[in-house]
């Protein structure tokens, strides 16, 4: 009789489990998709990025980034890498003929349009540094140019102002409201 007892108590103790399960396990519909918007997400996101661009077959450009992050479904689609970019670029040779580097960058796609902040140091051979906060690089109008501080050394003599104008090659720029002291011989 005790058997049948505990026997019940057993019985009635698991269909109280699993009437509790069961009342535990509704399924609860949560709308994910409605709430992303995909203008706001990379379409694409890679990390530790070390890729080589070529035109024609001939390797033109070096792009080294931790992160690179693609917005192809934003209203202005744009490539960013928010913690920094290293760019080379080569001669037809394969010799690098000049580099960039940015704490980070943002490219926008349909203007062929560079943005490069931070700590943004360019180079070009043979000596020429180029330093400044923020300098934008338009691809379409082979112009490079910055709105704010920019310090620029070469062999014969250092250059420094706020704005700044230049072809992309870096061979012709000025700067638009030079500063310093610039040594004059008296005659």
């Amino acid at each position: 009789m005790v058997a049948a007892e505990n026997m019940r108590a057993l019985i009635a103790l698991m269909l109280a489990i699993v009437a509790l399960a069961v009342g535990c396990t509704r399924e609860r519909k949560v709308d994910v998709a409605s709430s992303l918007n995909p203008a706001r997400m990379p379409s694409m996101s890679t990390t530790n990025v070390n890729t080589l661009i070529s035109d024609s077959g001939v390797i033109q450009y070096k792009i080294v980034s931790p992160l690179w992050e693609m917005f192809n479904e934003a209203d202005t689609p744009y490539w960013r890498f928010p913690q920094g970019l290293y760019l080379q670029k080569y001669d037809p040779y394969f010799q690098v003929i000049a580099t960039v580097a940015a704490d980070s960058a943002k490219y926008f796609t349909n203007q062929r349009l560079w943005k490069l902040e931070g700590h943004v140091e360019m180079t070009k051979v043979p000596k020429d540094l180029f330093l400044s906060e923020r300098i934008f690089w338009d691809q379409r109008k082979a112009q490079i140019y910055s709105d704010t501080f920019i310090h620029i050394e070469n062999a014969t003599h250092v250059l420094e102002g706020t704005g700044f104008v230049s072809n992309e090659r870096l061979t012709q720029y000025r700067i638009l409201n030079p500063e310093g002291i610039f040594p004059v011989e008296k005659n």
